[in-house]
């Protein structure tokens, strides 16, 4: 397989060294079940070539991997019935990713679960002004 990165666990998963339970397999994708799971039925979908996070990804690789994405978002529903579910990727180390090869979390989520909020509210708020500010920024930088 070309673009694996000696030393990656999920290239390494890719490849077939998987010590989890594997729940979908593709061409191009993998999923599989964390070590530590956050929910029952937490998924993640890992491309099987390395790419180190989001922001590496072209829209080659983002085909098969949405595709798969959605795919195991409904068999997670039809399985688990779970009330709603988190999709999350973390992109650097300041966004908490641990493991630099872009995999996208799927966490089956239940009224009342343990795993509590996702988004924490700004403190203090976020200024109108500094919330213009990005916004035109990000604009401009999609010229």
């Amino acid at each position: 397989m070309t673009g694996v990165e000696p030393g990656c666990p999920f290239c390494a998963a890719a490849m077939g060294g998987s010590t989890t339970s594997v729940v979908y397999e593709a061409a191009e994708v993998l999923a599989l079940f964390p070590l530590q799971p956050a929910a029952l039925g937490h998924t993640l979908v890992i491309p099987r070539r390395h790419i180190p996070d989001l922001w590496a990804l072209d829209p080659a690789d983002a085909a098969p991997l949405t595709h798969a994405v959605l795919h195991l978002a409904h068999a997670i529903r039809r399985g688990l019935c779970p009330d709603g579910l988190n999709v999350v990727t973390s992109a650097g180390a300041a966004a908490s990713q641990t493991v630099p090869h872009l995999h996208i979390h799927l966490v089956p989520r239940w009224e009342g679960d343990a795993f509590g909020d996702l988004w924490p509210r700004p403190s203090p708020p976020l200024s109108p002004q500094a919330v213009h500010d990005a916004a035109a920024s990000i604009r401009s930088s999609l010229a």
